[in-house]
């Protein structure tokens, strides 16, 4: 049995650049940027684009 195309690698990197970032990565990043303190919720979270 063949594997379809798209799920075939293209080549040359293995890992792609995620523009979602997890729970824990947004508050890592809010944190670093001021935005958030402890205690504060971690549910519901305003959206943030990651560090280039």
């Amino acid at each position: 049995m063949s594997q379809h195309k798209s799920f075939k690698s293209t080549g040359g990197s293995i890992f792609n650049v995620r523009n979602v970032l997890k729970r824990f990565e947004r508050v890592d990043l809010l944190k670093k940027r001021g935005e958030w303190k402890e205690g504060d919720r971690v549910v519901g979270l305003k959206k943030t684009l990651p560090d280039s």
